[in-house]
């Protein structure tokens, strides 16, 4: 099992695996409970492999972060995300000890608490998940692409799309060309 395809969609709890491209959005699987459902290009979509965390030097990406979690718990279940914060910021110095404690929020550290064990509940953390094999970075290339590709469309429909005010004269020809073709 590999983590590239999982997916937090902002809005919707838990996390998705995503399943297959469509035209106008996404077929993903919720992780947890197996159902599948559609996104449409709208919705905010992260990859985990996208994600990384601050520390004082480098950015460290979400997948090292999640490993260091997985080999200090020995692959169970970590910390609750409802822990106090206190705990949560002892937990993230034994797992990433040099992040930026100013950067990185108890938010952050909990939404890695609770990502981590709906990853472990699900049967995604293994020791091989870990492991990247030459075919998953491709089909990684081709998923980011595609994410990517559709956050500059929506960038370009804001952008493109004018705001009109509508005047009487406009709403006058309007009536008289939908009278003329009615």
């Amino acid at each position: 099992m590999q983590l590239e395809k999982i997916i937090s969609i902002s809005g919707k709890p838990g996390l998705f695996k995503l399943v297959s491209h469509l035209k106008n959005g996404f077929i993903v699987e919720d992780i947890t409970t197996k159902k599948k459902a559609s996104i449409s290009n709208s919705s905010q979509v992260s990859l985990l492999d996208n994600i990384a965390m601050f520390t004082f030097d480098k950015e460290v990406p979400l997948f090292e972060v999640l490993e260091n979690v997985a080999k200090k718990e020995d692959y169970k279940p970590t910390i609750s995300h409802k822990s106090t914060d206190a705990e949560l910021r002892s937990f993230m110095d034994e797992v990433l000890p040099d992040y930026d404690k100013e950067r990185v929020y108890v938010s952050d550290i909990k939404k890695l608490s609770q990502w981590y064990n709906l990853l472990e509940k699900a049967g995604y953390i293994t020791p091989e998940s870990f492991v990247k094999s030459e075919e998953t970075k491709e089909e990684e290339s081709s998923i980011t692409d595609k994410i990517d590709d559709k956050k500059s469309v929506q960038k370009k429909e804001k952008a493109v799309t004018p705001k009109v005010k509508s005047s009487s004269s406009a709403k006058s020809t309007a009536k008289s060309t939908h009278r003329k073709m009615g």
